[in-house]
């Protein structure tokens, strides 16, 4: 285990302690997590081969605010936000769909794929408007390795290309650019502040203690880094058979990826880029998974399967599509048993008796996630509560 990042020495005093359990259930934290974290943070909001014709396009809410990435007649993909610019109506409704004009269904004001806006009933009764500058707000966005990224404020943060650096050619291999969706995104409500479900997705102690299928697959192989953004775990399939059938027949019947270098072939890898994205990468699929955060104690969990095309001439096409199935089956047993955990500590985090842990030497990524925390919202050093009200004082 690793970590590149460095701590000033005002930060040293609280590196080996968690955040204190009070910020993982304030209003006030949270509101202020939502305008100092997320948003400017980036968020991806699809693939590119989510949206490959004009007029698809799909949508993310998150901080109050809905985001839709749509395809134009270009071919070129934008970025707004879905409200109309007449009296602030959603335009369009659900996760995605397909259209030739974006079109508000409160006065019909029309908008083509562009975001310019292109009609207006009336029009001449609007002695005010200005349709030039009455198009979708635009949104900022970065397509990265396929993904489309789009973040609601600037605050000077690196791309998410430059986020990746480090890691670009342990990626390349994959792919990502060529991935296609399986199947849909899945959403999952969690009762649990979303530091909770990040916490524990970069947290490599608990695995050999909660995990035994994981602990099957890789015996100690299991291993946890932290960059200044980005998380990465990863963990190599040991030869020896599991006992579990699931976990056996995975070992058994993942076929070897011809675009995959050895060393990749038997390599679970996890990237968590900050503060909620997650890339679960396997030689069979890629797992996208984000948590989004609801109110100060629930979240909401955001995931989808991407793979590759099937080639035609690939000798061992069923063997993949089943390890596809049970790598599913594998790691919803995992899901199941973060969900407890998670829920487990949340729970115990109301308790007047709980204010912060220390933490291992181990625990590289969560004391680095711990310090950014401080350093964004600096009451976050304060073991104690503050009296309501501290975030206006």
């Amino acid at each position: 285990m690793a970590t590149q990042v460095r701590e000033t020495s005002q930060q040293d005093a609280l590196a080996g302690w968690s955040l204190p359990a009070w910020t993982y259930r304030d209003p006030e934290f949270f509101a202020l997590e939502l305008d100092r974290v997320f948003r400017p943070s980036w968020q991806v909001v699809c693939h590119e081969s989510d949206v490959p014709a004009a007029g698809d396009w799909h949508a993310l809410d998150y901080c109050g605010e809905s985001v839709i990435v749509v395809r134009g007649k270009d071919d070129m993909l934008r970025s707004f936000t879905n409200v109309c610019r007449h009296r602030g109506s959603r335009i369009v409704d659900g996760s995605q769909g397909c259209a030739k004009k974006l079109v508000c269904p409160y006065h019909a004001w029309t908008y083509d794929l562009d975001g310019r806006l292109t009609g207006v009933p009336d029009s001449a009764s609007y002695p005010t408007l200005d349709r030039a500058k009455a198009g979708l707000a635009p949104v900022e966005m970065e397509v990265w390795r396929g993904f489309v990224f789009v973040r609601l404020e600037d605050d000077g943060g690196p791309s998410v290309a430059a986020m990746m650096a480090p890691y670009e050619a342990m990626v390349e291999p994959y792919r990502f650019g060529e991935l296609k969706a399986l199947g849909r995104v899945t959403l999952r409500p969690r009762q649990v502040n979303w530091k909770n479900v990040g916490d524990n997705y970069s947290d490599g102690l608990h695995i050999p203690v909660a995990h035994p299928g994981l602990t099957r697959l890789f015996g100690k192989s299991y291993g946890i880094e932290a960059q200044r953004h980005v998380d990465r775990m990863w963990g190599d399939m040991i030869d020896r058979d599991s006992a579990n059938w699931s976990e056996r027949m995975y070992q058994r019947l993942l076929p070897p990826v011809p675009h995959l270098p050895p060393q990749s072939q038997r390599h679970w890898l996890y990237f968590k880029l900050w503060p909620n994205v997650a890339f679960d990468i396997y030689p069979d699929q890629v797992d996208f998974m984000q948590w989004l955060p609801v109110s100060p104690t629930t979240s909401l969990i955001r995931e989808i399967s991407y793979v590759l095309d099937d080639d035609p001439n690939y000798e061992w096409r069923r063997e993949m599509h089943a390890a596809r199935y049970l790598n599913w089956r594998i790691n919803r047993q995992v899901n199941a048993e973060d969900t407890a955990l998670i829920t487990r500590v949340q729970q115990g985090m109301a308790s007047h008796s709980f204010s912060m842990g220390p933490l291992s030497e181990k625990e590289v990524c969560l004391r680095h996630f711990c310090s950014r925390i401080r350093e964004i919202i600096p009451e976050a050093r304060l073991e104690l509560q503050p009296a309501a009200g501290w975030s206006r004082a």
